[in-house]
């Protein structure tokens, strides 16, 4: 058993896990952060997808004991003092969910992807989402989520 400290949507959070929990896991059942959802188990589906210090990764590919010490941000830390983020809200908004399951994946990869492109083309949409998996939408209403959710981040302030 290994003991770790994970700086969890900006809480320092420690765990005892042996070494091959996964970082999925760990999330799920040692911190209680249900939002992770775990699909294939395989990295194919992308429903596990989180922030590694910022960057989206495969939860369910991930050792926890090989993020100790690194900042992961769930589902759970996109919004701030209790008001939804602009990519939460543009899911919202423009229906890019419908039984919800993959949606926390959706939302951590469209974060980090319009942080690195704050105004995308479609081709770029289809793209930056590629690698994350929809079983209920025929990925429209995602993309359309994903323009959205640039214009609302554009419309903050700096």
């Amino acid at each position: 058993m290994y003991d770790i400290t994970l700086i969890v949507n900006g809480v320092p959070r420690e765990a005892r896990v042996p070494a091959r929990r996964l970082l999925s896991d760990c999330l799920r059942h040692d911190l209680g952060l249900t939002g992770t959802h775990v699909g294939c188990e395989h990295g194919v589906c992308g429903a596990c997808t989180v922030l590694l210090d910022g960057e989206p990764v495969r939860s369910c590919l991930t050792f926890a004991v090989t993020v100790d010490g690194r900042e992961i941000t769930t589902v759970e830390g996109l919004a701030t003092g209790g008001r939804l983020s602009p990519v939460q809200r543009a899911f919202a908004e423009c229906h890019g969910l419908q039984c919800g399951f993959c949606t926390p994946g959706f939302l951590c990869t469209t974060t980090a992807f319009l942080r690195e492109n704050p105004a995308p083309t479609d081709e770029e949409v289809l793209e930056g989402i590629s690698g994350n998996l929809c079983r209920c939408t025929g990925y429209q209403n995602i993309a359309k989520s994903v323009h959205r959710a640039a214009e609302l981040l554009a419309e903050e302030p700096s």
